[in-house]
């Protein structure tokens, strides 16, 4: 759970942001949409290995 203390006189949109900051940093809307939908492990290693293959082509590409 985050919190995040409001000071005195502190502008409210202020502390909005450091919120968004703060809920970006933790990764949680990352988590969520994955726990969306089940992935098999076998999918997502196939699915890593094709996005290393990728940038390593474009990597190479440059050079």
């Amino acid at each position: 759970m985050l919190v995040i203390p409001v000071k005195d006189g502190e502008n409210i949109d202020r502390a909005l942001k450091r919120f968004k900051r703060k809920f970006l940093k933790t990764g949680t809307l990352k988590t969520v949409r994955q726990k969306k939908q089940y992935i098999k492990k076998s999918e997502r290693l196939r699915v890593q290995r094709q996005k290393a293959v990728y940038s390593e082509n474009l990597l190479n590409s440059m050079d």
